[in-house]
């Protein structure tokens, strides 16, 4: 796909990877709606980005709606979603509360489906479109204490590799990054601590391989990355 004038929804892009892919994705020349639960945020990152931004929370499905009306308005047309919003919890299982589970949940793994079920529509019928979520290597291999986040992110494979059994024959290439430890406020919110942070992924790294993955010819994909740091 040629990024240049392509027409892409960043979902979670006021900071991190979502802030560092509409950064970049720009840079090449691509138009970019970015989307925050926060105006005030959503606001100042647009500026800073050159991009258009709109407040929505994708876990609800009217806020999905509005936030598809507003970038195919803005946009003239859809060439790209990437889902990328998602929260972090780190709980043992026997203490982890059945309000917090469904929370992650909400978040991580309903947005991914709300947004996709919109993206794919709109994909099918101009029969061409690339759907990317944003997962994790917890998915992969899980970890202490993260059966919420861990299950939300897993459900997201799922949900990925059933579209791009659904969506191929329409021309559609959907994608999955898993990216290991990236250092961004997601990490500290949920208190996360690191050493060496210096040999850790940033968000600049996962936005340089989902370049990649949409600048490659539009009759190929990679259905899977798997990123990891060299040496943290």
């Amino acid at each position: 796909m040629e990024i240049k004038n392509s027409k892409v929804i960043i979902t979670g892009g006021t900071t991190g990877i979502g802030f560092e892919t509409a950064k970049l994705l720009r840079s090449m020349g691509a138009e970019v709606v970015i989307c925050g639960r926060t105006e005030e945020k959503v606001n100042a990152a647009a500026k800073e980005l050159d991009v258009f931004g709109v407040k929505a929370d994708v876990s609800i499905e009217t806020d999905v709606e509005h936030l598809f009306s507003f970038a195919i308005e803005k946009l003239g047309g859809l060439d790209v979603l990437i889902n990328n919003a998602g929260l972090g919890f780190i709980s043992s299982l026997t203490e982890t509360s059945t309000e917090d589970f469904m929370r992650i949940w909400e978040t991580n793994t309903k947005s991914t489906f709300l947004c996709g079920k919109l993206a794919a529509q709109y994909f099918i019928r101009q029969n061409s479109g690339n759907i990317i979520n944003i997962s994790s290597m917890g998915a992969v291999k899980g970890f202490m204490n993260g059966s919420a986040y861990v299950s939300s992110k897993a459900a997201i494979s799922g949900l990925t590799m059933c579209w791009q059994m659904e969506l191929r024959k329409h021309n559609i290439r959907v994608m999955q990054v898993n990216p290991s430890e990236v250092i961004t406020e997601f990490a500290e919110k949920i208190g996360f601590e690191s050493v060496n942070t210096e040999r850790k992924l940033k968000g600049l790294e996962i936005a340089q391989v989902i370049a990649s993955m949409l600048s490659i010819s539009n009759i190929a994909f990679l259905p899977e990355v798997d990123v990891w740091a060299t040496n943290p």
